[in-house]
C-alpha cells in the first residue's frame, strides 16, 4: 500500500507592491495568461522532480502525486 505524505500547513507569501502595480496594469486576458503559464511551468518542475526523487513510481502515481500537490490535497 502506498503512503500518502503529511499535509504541510499553509504558507502565506506576499507580493511586493512593484510587482503588484505591474500586475494591475494587466488586462485580465493577460494576468490569465501568465497565471496559466506559471502553473504549467510549476507542474513541469514538479514532474520533473517527483520523476528524479521516486524512479521506482509508475508514471500514474507520478502524476496523481503532482495533482494532489497543486490541488493541495484537494484530489
Amino acid at each position: 500500500m502506498e503512503s500518502i505524505p503529511k499535509k504541510r500547513p499553509p504558507c502565506i507569501e506576499l507580493m511586493d507592491e512593484e510587482m503588484a502595480k505591474v500586475i494591475r496594469a494587466k488586462s485580465g486576458p493577460e494576468r490569465l495568461r501568465i497565471a496559466s503559464a506559471m502553473y504549467a511551468s510549476a507542474r513541469r518542475m514538479l514532474l520533473s522532480h517527483l520523476r528524479s526523487e521516486h524512479a521506482d513510481w509508475t508514471e500514474e502515481r507520478i502524476q496523481r502525486e503532482a495533482s494532489r500537490r497543486l490541488s493541495h490535497g484537494a484530489v
